[in-house]
């Protein structure tokens, strides 16, 4: 979120101090991790790692893609980093997580998107955090089954992957993604039988019937977890943002979402991929 920009007065996010929020950060710290709260400059940090909660994101924290409205840092990545599962694994264990979400930058640079990497992680977990349920936000991987694949038979509990924006605006602030091939990616995780999740943003121009058609075209896929969310510009450099919707909006939406036969819906100003992933598993849907 690009700091000093005014916001409507229904914005209001918790600071990011305390108690919990300084031990989440040493950890982090400490075991040479990387989240999307940071990377992705996240209005939601101080609420989520206050109540003991982050998204790990693998792979390094530079991406070789570069989103118009994403903070990630663009760039040549890293090697991967062999020890990573097992230090991220260990994090999980240390803050007690019930419900571990962890997502990553694109790797194009990889032979396979990096989805090697991803089983490995999620083994690790699994293994060393039996109870913890697990999600997974992952990248597109140019939509080839044989890496989605390695991801379904790692065995996470909830497969994400955000279809970002409505179908016209696609071209326009995601890099090499396309619309129809995130549809194809949700709908194959489904027809393998796993729980998929997906969510696109708010104020980039669209119109209420696009809204409306993403929902429809989403819940075609078996899809049964939607977040919608605003956006909010997270630098002078990114897409601006067109227009700020009411929370009124955001709840017609969610309720819309319902009646179609979706199992859960968050939908508000400041929901984000996995904002309150956990209340998933409170609700009985894993």
């Amino acid at each position: 979120m690009q700091k000093g920009r005014r916001l409507p007065g229904w914005f209001k996010m918790q600071r990011a101090s305390g108690e919990n929020y300084s031990r989440v950060k040493r950890l982090i710290e400490n075991n040479h991790l990387h989240t999307i709260c940071t990377s992705g400059n996240c209005p939601n940090i101080g609420e989520c790692w206050n109540s003991g909660t982050a998204t790990f994101m693998i792979l390094g924290d530079i991406c070789t893609r570069a989103c118009k409205f994403c903070a990630t840092t663009t760039g040549k990545p890293l090697p991967p980093d062999p020890a990573e599962p097992e230090r991220l694994a260990e994090s999980v264990r240390a803050l007690n997580l019930k419900h571990c979400v962890i997502t990553s930058v694109d790797r194009d640079d990889l032979y396979d998107g990096g989805a090697s990497v991803w089983a490995e992680v999620i083994k690790y977990v699994r293994q060393i955090n039996p109870l913890t349920t697990i999600e997974t936000l992952i990248p597109d991987f140019d939509g080839e089954y044989d890496c989605l694949k390695k991801i379904i038979d790692a065995g996470p509990d909830v497969i994400s992957h955000n279809i970002e924006t409505v179908r016209r605006l696609t071209p326009m602030i995601r890099t090499k993604a396309k619309y129809e091939r995130s549809l194809d990616i949700l709908r194959y995780i489904s027809q393998k039988g796993k729980i998929t999740k997906s969510g696109f943003m708010l104020g980039l121009g669209e119109t209420e019937k696009e809204i409306y058609e993403t929902i429809d075209d989403l819940f075609a896929t078996e899809c049964k977890i939607l977040t919608i969310g605003q956006y909010l510009k997270p630098s002078p450099n990114h897409m601006e943002v067109v227009n700020y919707v009411m929370p009124e909006k955001f709840e017609k939406y969610r309720q819309s979402a319902m009646r179609k036969g979706f199992e859960f819906v968050e939908s508000s100003p400041l929901v984000r991929s996995s904002f309150h992933a956990e209340k998933h598993v409170k609700t009985g849907l894993l």
